[in-house]
């Protein structure tokens, strides 16, 4: 087991995983996502090949429009 920060939350997984497989994991809508890790933007096309390694810091923001 592996243990990252998510949006403040210490979270465990079994080992490390790419982004895309972490963001299955958890139950955020995938459109109008942005994923940081360690105070790095990941751009979408990396998410498949950025790994989630073991004390990575990730915040998760979904991008909410209105006026």
């Amino acid at each position: 087991m592996i243990s990252i920060t998510v949006n403040g939350q210490q979270v465990q997984i079994e080992s490390s995983m790419s982004v895309q497989q972490m963001l299955d994991t958890v139950d955020v809508p995938p459109n109008y996502l942005a994923v940081e890790i360690n105070a790095n933007v990941v751009p979408r096309e990396q998410y498949a090949s950025t790994m989630v390694r073991d004390n990575d810091e990730i915040e998760l923001v979904t991008l909410v429009g209105g006026g």
